[in-house]
């Protein structure tokens, strides 16, 4: 599943097109890729077509889209295999192409954006922006201090400026469970799912079963510079794509799957040590570490 490193490429190849443009005309060819619109397909197109964008935000994987003068946003879930891509008139986005949107931007050029969804776990829909509790704004990209209410209950992530460290340390140490399961759990912290929880823990040279409740303050703030240097750099890198599922809105591949020093290397040796990586099983997924580096924790 694309993580926050590809979800912020998708965004900053949207907004600039897509930031003022109108949304003149909207085809969906593929009404599953609608499951979370609080209505038919007609619906989604009468409501959205005509309408102006006011920007392109994104909090954790999750991106939206404010529509302007209203209190609504096009929201998108990119799922397993979802890609949002930008072409013209001729463009010809394949067989996977699930919705369509005309629009003109804001200098007046026809553009298409195309969502091709292969395994159509990905959706669009439209939904009701409500305040945030803080009053701030609600992701990147955002001046604007509301959120979609679907995406309301999802935490900041570590890469938004309004991210508070040292309410995350108290709740993660008050958690009576693993550092990876909390890694994962986008009601505590966002965007970070398993290929970058991996990276990440490595890093820090900690066992994914290393209960949180012992983790002190100073090892927390470790922990998070880690998980902060590799999104950054999977950023810079354009993301991780091991296959055509994930591309950014130019139809490119990201290659930070070359930079990578623990997930997807079990069987090699481990760049700080020399120690062979290992997978193991993980919450019906796996997990990939350096038994030298990240020792199993006593007691479990």
């Amino acid at each position: 599943m694309p993580e926050l490193p590809e979800v912020e490429v998708v965004r900053r190849g949207l907004e600039p097109a897509l930031t003022g443009a109108t949304l003149d005309r909207i085809e969906v060819l593929e009404p599953r890729s609608l499951k979370r619109h609080p209505g038919p397909p007609e619906d989604f197109v009468h409501r959205l077509e005509g309408q102006v964008v006011d920007c392109a935000i994104r909090r954790g994987k999750f991106l939206w889209f404010p529509l302007r003068g209203t209190h609504e946003a096009l929201v998108v879930h990119l799922g397993m295999s979802g890609q949002v891509l930008l072409g013209d008139e001729d463009s010809d986005f394949g067989s996977l192409l699930r919705i369509r949107l005309e629009v003109t931007s804001s200098q007046g050029n026809p553009l298409v954006v195309g969502f091709v969804d292969q395994r159509i776990f990905g959706s669009m829909a439209l939904d009701e922006l409500i305040p945030t509790p803080q009053g701030t704004p609600a992701g990147k990209g955002a001046d604007d201090g509301r959120i979609p209410r679907s995406v309301s209950h999802i935490a900041r992530d570590p890469l938004d400026p309004h991210f508070d460290d040292a309410a995350f340390s108290r709740a993660l140490r008050a958690r009576n469970t693993d550092i990876k399961r909390a890694l994962l759990d986008q009601n505590l912290i966002s965007g970070i799912g398993n290929i970058y929880a991996d990276e990440a823990l490595w890093g820090a040279r900690l066992h994914y079963l290393t209960p949180t409740s012992r983790l002190t303050a100073a090892k927390v703030r470790e922990l998070l510079a880690e998980v902060r240097a590799v999104l950054q750099k999977a950023l810079r890198e354009g993301g991780t794509s091991f296959d055509s599922q994930y591309v950014n809105v130019n139809g490119q591949a990201g290659y930070f799957a070359h930079s990578l020093h623990a997930y997807g290397r079990q069987g090699t040796p481990c760049d700080r040590c020399g120690g062979i990586l290992r997978r193991e099983p993980f919450m019906n997924r796996s997990s990939h570490r350096c038994p030298s580096c990240q020792r199993t924790p006593r007691n479990r």
